[in-house]
């Protein structure tokens, strides 16, 4: 039960990738300023499209009856 299209799945694999690696490099790093430090926590998000991206799968686009993916299967 798939509603993503490929590339759907590449952009939150690659989106959820990027937020994981902001929170856990974040803090040792001067990404952030030192006043914006505390949202690096926020990165861990990056985990919700990380698994939508791999299962190809969004809970909200099944709730809404939509979805990116041909429905000629």
């Amino acid at each position: 039960m798939c509603n993503l299209n490929i590339f759907s799945q590449l952009a939150r694999v690659i989106f959820g990738l990027i937020l994981i690696a902001l929170a856990w490099f974040g803090p040792q790093t001067s990404l952030l300023h030192f006043e914006l430090i505390h949202l690096w926590k926020l990165g861990w998000i990056g985990i919700i499209p990380l698994f939508s991206g791999i299962a190809a799968f969004c809970p909200i686009y099944a709730v809404l009856g939509r979805g990116h993916k041909n429905n000629s299967d």
